[in-house]
């Protein structure tokens, strides 16, 4: 059997950030803390919510060290380190486990892309040369390559690979994937208004922005679902729907730290070339956090 990295909700965290846009490391230490004692499963450190490709290899190191000393062992940490250059990957990856990251979250090769083929090759290099589980990311919105049933199929072959984070949209190819490849991959919601949904095809949990907010509602949807309470975690995903379009609303994490600075949580802005929300998204963010009973 493969290692299983966690079940449920993973936060997929952002990067706090100071007033001159240098990482607020002391933030991110209390911010991983608040997390945990919120209930979540596991923590993103570094993914595309963290801003990792605006954080200097230096800086991303870094940020991976100060969550994992955070979380000191208490939830797993998940460390972004895909690149579009594999050999690079394999670096970062080396790097992070040095620092204690429990596992890779590693999204497919973007702008210069690939085939199928080199989707493949790429992960089958990678997980030959790792020490941790793989958590495989798809994207194409952002990447610009999406990944096959067959190709998960194909790279499940891989020890490494455990996990993949599904965030394609389309439900039919996600259930012809996880039907593949049955336990040889675990499947994760990595878009948080689907998480019900791709649960309901045999999925294990979410990867969520949503819970940056929401740790606990977010923890317990997934473990209402997973513990067989189906419909109590089909409420919540509704309840929840006004409130996830709004966070959506704007390039992911633009709106996330916007609620987070609403409710007094202190992240700082996100770097260049991501600025604010317009006001008009603003005034609906707002007003979905509010019917959803936080207090601005």
């Amino acid at each position: 059997m493969k290692q299983k990295i966690f079940e449920g909700a993973a936060t997929a965290l952002v990067t706090p950030m100071n007033s001159d846009g240098s990482v607020n490391f002391e933030r991110l230490s209390s911010l991983v803390d608040e997390q945990i004692k919120g209930s979540i499963d596991a923590l993103v450190i570094c993914g595309t919510t963290g801003e990792k490709s605006t954080l200097r290899y230096d800086e991303h190191v870094k940020v991976i060290e100060v969550a994992v000393k955070a979380a000191a062992n208490r939830v797993p940490i998940i460390a972004g380190t895909g690149s579009n250059d594999t050999v690079y990957s394999v670096e970062l990856c080396a790097d992070a486990a040095a620092v204690g990251a429990d596992a890779f979250l590693m999204v497919t090769p973007y702008y210069n892309k690939t085939s199928q083929k080199g989707l493949v090759a790429h992960y089958k290099y990678i997980s030959d040369r790792v020490t941790k589980p793989i958590i495989v990311y798809n994207v194409p919105s952002r990447t610009g390559v999406g990944i096959t049933p067959e190709t998960y199929l194909a790279i499940s072959e891989n020890k490494n690979i455990v996990a993949v984070k599904e965030a394609n949209g389309d439900l039919s190819a996600i259930a012809k994937s996880i039907y593949l490849c049955r336990d040889k991959l675990d499947f994760i919601s990595g878009n948080d208004d689907q998480t019900v949904p791709i649960m309901s095809l045999g999925g294990k949990g979410v990867i969520s922005v949503l819970s940056n907010i929401c740790p606990k509602e977010t923890h317990d949807m997934c473990f209402e679902y997973l513990h067989g309470d189906k419909q109590k975690a089909t409420d919540m995903q509704i309840k929840f729907t006004g409130l996830i379009n709004a966070l959506f609303s704007d390039v992911n994490p633009i709106p996330v730290k916007e609620a987070m600075n609403m409710l007094g949580m202190n992240i700082g802005p996100c770097r260049l070339p991501l600025v604010s929300m317009d006001e008009n998204k603003k005034q609906i963010l707002k007003e979905k956090l509010i019917e959803n009973g936080f207090k601005i």
